[in-house]
């Protein structure tokens, strides 16, 4: 082989793997980009899931309120009726 012809080898191999370095370097940041996409989606649902959480435990501490107030007038009530009742021994 002349020296023209392995120095064309040379520089073709060389040509050829910059290309495929090109090629998966472009792949790699096109993987990356797909990544950061999904994880911003993944965020966005547990961000939310958060809110509807949050205002769920807003909501079942208020009907807890509700629930303590019913049952402190319904005690009240209750010790009324007691006071009031001529059957009841105190």
């Amino acid at each position: 082989m002349s020296t023209t012809a392995i120095i064309l080898i040379v520089v073709a191999v060389i040509v050829v793997l910059a290309a495929v370095a090109l090629v998966a370097r472009r792949q790699r940041a096109r993987q990356l980009d797909q990544k950061r996409v999904e994880a911003s989606e993944h965020r966005e649902q547990a961000d939310t899931r958060g809110r509807k959480a949050e205002q769920a435990r807003l909501a079942s501490e208020e009907q807890a309120d509700r629930a303590r107030k019913e049952q402190a007038a319904a005690e009240e009530h209750r010790q009324q009726a007691r006071e009031i009742d001529p059957d009841v021994d105190e």
